[in-house]
């Protein structure tokens, strides 16, 4: 895609966007409700035009052919099943119109209604299933249909946890084993960080940052991707003083943080970003003129199974999260007990101050 805007009426849903899938890869598309994820789904699978920009599939400009010759599947959100067709009959239409057999187009489509999980429906109409299973037959057809470019929109959104991790796993290997390409969209982060090849995060239809999964969590471009994935605590200031190894930061209520960041000047607003399991509470152990070493009171806790997000008001005023997993968790804190917040300097990421404003930088939408 390149170039590439939408506009209905007057929402921008795709805002000059430029966007290169490779072959064989499996890409996901990561954004909040409202951010063009399936606009973009929709002009890749010809259902959208776009009002400017140009369109190519296999280095092919497509803006003019339609939807049927594009050699694409697209599984929508809403189904769109044949309602007057079985499970299995929905599954085998993709082989059937290609020119397969009506046995080899059965043979497919068990296979695929096994994987998702609905081989025991295969003579139910689709308004007998839930919509969990409505959504795994969904899933089922456009993986059948043998299309060298797989649109996924939310394909795994109405089903059950469990089901949810286990189709993951399963629809990027059948993927991979058949060296198609595929973009899957979604507003998971975790299941992007799962699935995805690379994850390009989208924001008011524009790309805010294409790359791996790793790069994208531990090296946010922006203030939006450091909070929209994985989440973070967030400081504002101002920098006092800078030298070869880094800078230091002026807090709220004369605070100062110590950061490896020299890209600023003295002066400057900046906003301090570090990840809620960078964030380390003690009871004591340091020493209050040490470095990024702030005292607080402890808020709340939070239990989430495999980790505990701690709150706490730092003396400052400001709020920060540290999360610690339950197998590192060694020491209790109690609800308005004092306690310290460590911030080590390395694990600190520096931002420009938004003209907007925190907050809005912070919006999903």
């Amino acid at each position: 895609m390149v170039n590439v805007s939408k506009r209905f009426r007057n929402i921008s849903a795709i805002n000059n966007l430029n966007l290169e899938v490779k072959d064989g890869e499996y890409l996901c598309v990561l954004g909040p409700t409202g951010s063009g994820k399936t606009t973009l789904l929709k002009i890749i699978a010809g259902l959208v035009n776009p009002d400017k920009g140009e369109v190519y599939i296999d280095g092919k400009l497509v803006n003019n052919v339609p939807p049927q010759e594009r050699n694409t599947a697209f599984v929508p959100q809403n189904y769109a099943l044949f309602p007057h067709l079985s499970a299995v009959q929905n599954v085998a239409f993709g082989p059937t119109s290609k020119g397969l057999s009506r046995e080899e187009a059965n043979k497919i489509s068990m296979k695929m209604l096994e994987m998702t999980r609905l081989a025991g429906r295969p003579d139910s109409q689709p308004n007998e299933l839930s919509g969990g299973m409505q959504q795994r037959l969904a899933l089922a057809r456009g993986l059948a249909s043998d299309a060298n470019l797989l649109l996924l929109d939310e394909p795994l959104g109405a089903l059950d946890a469990r089901i949810r991790v286990e189709l993951r796993y399963k629809i990027r290997n059948l993927v991979k084993d058949r060296g198609f390409t595929a973009i899957h969209v979604t507003h998971d982060q975790e299941e992007a960080m799962i699935v995805g090849d690379r994850i390009a995060v989208l924001r008011e239809g524009q790309i805010q940052q294409v790359n791996v999964p790793t790069k994208v969590y531990n090296e946010p471009q922006s203030i939006f991707v450091a909070n929209f994935v994985g989440g973070a605590n967030f400081l504002e200031g101002f920098v006092v003083d800078r030298d070869h190894q880094g800078a230091w930061i002026q807090l709220r209520n004369r605070f100062i943080a110590r950061v490896r960041e020299i890209d600023f000047s003295p002066g400057e607003k900046v906003i301090l970003a570090i990840r809620e399991e960078l964030t380390t509470i003690v009871k004591r152990g340091g020493e209050e003129q040490e470095i990024n070493f702030f005292p607080g009171t402890m808020q709340s806790a939070s239990f989430l199974g495999n980790s505990t997000v701690f709150k706490i008001l730092l003396k400052n005023g400001d709020v920060v999260n540290s999360r610690i997993p339950v197998s590192q968790y060694k020491q209790d804190f109690s609800e308005n007990e004092g306690v310290y917040v460590r911030l080590h300097p390395e694990n600190i990421m520096t931002y420009p101050y938004p003209q907007g404003g925190l907050f809005r930088e912070l919006e999903a939408i």
